[in-house]
C-alpha cells in the first residue's frame, strides 16, 4: 500500500490535490500551509463545479507538492460562494500569498482567473477555509 492509499484509510473519503496550475505555484502554496500562514483558498465556481471530487464542510484533503508527494492533510471548516469583487481584507490574509493584502490578492488571482479564462470582477468564487491537521513531509505516517 502507498503513502496515499494508507492516507485515504487513515482518513477515509479524503480527496487528493494540489494547488495551482503550475508546479512552482504547487510547491510554494502547500508550503505555505505546511507553515500555517495559508489557512483558506478559492476556485471559480465553474472549476469547482467541474470536478470529480470537491471539498465538503468537515472532510479532508490531502495537499501534494509538484512531483505528487503528500505533504499535509487539511480538514475543511468553512466553504462560501463569494463574488471576486467581493473578497474582503480578512480572507486576503487567510489566503497567505504574497504580502497578505487585499490589492494584491485581486492582482495575482485577476493573473490565475485570466489563464484559466474564468475572470470578471463580478465571477463567483468558492472561498475555502481549512485547518492543518497533519504535515507529512519527513514524517512517518
Amino acid at each position: 500500500m502507498n503513502q496515499i492509499e494508507r492516507l485515504k484509510v487513515k482518513y477515509p473519503r479524503s480527496i487528493v490535490w494540489s494547488f495551482g496550475d503550475t508546479p512552482d505555484m504547487a510547491d510554494t502554496l502547500a508550503d505555505l500551509v505546511v507553515k500555517g500562514i495559508k489557512t483558506a483558498s478559492c476556485c471559480s465556481l465553474s472549476s469547482f463545479m467541474s470536478e470529480n471530487e470537491v471539498p465538503t464542510i468537515g472532510s479532508y484533503s490531502i495537499i501534494l507538492n509538484s512531483t505528487g508527494t503528500p505533504v499535509c492533510v487539511v480538514r475543511t471548516i468553512s466553504l462560501k460562494i463569494i463574488r471576486f469583487s467581493e473578497v474582503t481584507d480578512s480572507f486576503a490574509r487567510k489566503e497567505g500569498e504574497g504580502d497578505l493584502s487585499l490589492s494584491d490578492w485581486k492582482e495575482e488571482h485577476r493573473v490565475f482567473f485570466e489563464r484559466e479564462g474564468s475572470y470578471s470582477e463580478s465571477m463567483e468564487l468558492v472561498a475555502e477555509e481549512f485547518e492543518l491537521i497533519k504535515v507529512l513531509q519527513n514524517s512517518l505516517i
